[in-house]
């Protein structure tokens, strides 16, 4: 949502459309309409220091992306692919940062092990 209201939004938007047209061609026109409305509804709410707008507009997007990886979890690949090389990328070039929550969670039974890390390295030493 922050590559919205930068310069590089256009980027965004291409970006998001173009997997939207690998995964749901026929509802990739509304897509990339919804994230021009999208933009414009952050802008004014940035301008009005309306942050509860701007949280829920992101969950929307949020929700939009869950339910596309839910109809394809093969996806999940494609869009990390978007965010690495695409989208995080035209982020740090607008010297913003990105912001928000992963969720991880699992279901470990019998003595099973269990190791998530959501960035960075983990190191595991046994014994």
């Amino acid at each position: 949502m922050t590559l919205l209201v930068t310069d590089s939004w256009a980027r965004a938007k291409a970006s998001v459309g173009a997997l939207w047209r690998h995964a749901r061609p026929e509802a990739a026109d509304v897509v990339e309409t919804e994230l021009v409305e999208t933009r414009d509804e952050l802008l004014a709410a940035q301008a009005a220091g309306d942050d509860a707008t701007e949280k829920a507009l992101v969950g929307d997007w949020q929700r939009k992306l869950r339910r596309l990886l839910a109809a394809d979890p093969n996806l999940a690949s494609e869009l990390r692919r978007l965010l690495d090389e695409e989208l995080t990328p035209a982020l740090e070039a607008t010297n913003q940062t990105w912001s928000g929550s992963v969720t991880m969670s699992s279901n470990v039974s019998d003595n099973g092990r269990n190791y998530q890390v959501g960035q960075g390295t983990l190191n595991i030493t046994e014994s």
